[in-house]
């Protein structure tokens, strides 16, 4: 009978450990998920100031002709700090752009399932949208075209920062 008693005491206290471990275990991702969501507010309000005040003004930027004789254009406008046009596109010797060339657009899209007009009237639409090169998203079928513009995009942003409306040169 003694041994019974010392036997559920002993499952008894083990129990209450087994219960105290766990309640603690319970607060501490508790602890660990509210510190997890305090460093994602204090990385995203990092990244917000980490954001550059654009200048107001008309911002360009050109390449050298590629291989195929195109070279990348691209302006923006920043008005009251935020970019509320966005004009990429490639212009050829000629000065005609490759999302009005036809026969361009149609082989793009035949191949590739999107023509260059497309993939271009949707980048430069997400930039004014999304007002940040890094959420706009690659357009499937034109990797190269999306490239440039985040690279042409990068370099117009960093001259805005400045305020630095002289043409940007920038290597394809």
């Amino acid at each position: 009978m003694k041994t019974t008693k010392v036997v559920l005491k002993s499952v008894a206290v083990l129990a209450a450990t087994f219960a105290l471990v766990a309640c603690g275990a319970k607060e501490e991702k508790k602890d660990t998920a509210a510190s997890s969501a305090e460093t994602t507010m204090s990385s995203s309000a990092a990244e917000s100031k980490a954001m550059v005040e654009l200048k107001d003004g008309s911002y360009a930027a050109e390449s050298a002709p590629d291989d195929r004789g195109y070279k990348i254009v691209h302006t923006i406008t920043v008005k009251d700090g935020k970019i509320t046009e966005s004009k990429f596109d490639y212009e050829d010797k000629d000065g005609k752009m490759k999302s009005e060339n036809e026969e361009y657009n149609k082989m793009m899209s035949d191949k590739a399932g999107v023509s260059a007009k497309e993939a271009i009237e949707k980048l430069n639409a997400e930039l004014v949208e999304k007002q940040d090169v890094a959420a706009v998203e690659v357009v499937s079928g034109a990797t190269h075209t999306s490239e440039d513009f985040k690279k042409s995009t990068e370099a117009l942003l960093a001259a805005a920062a400045k305020g630095d409306t002289a043409k940007v040169t920038i290597d394809k």
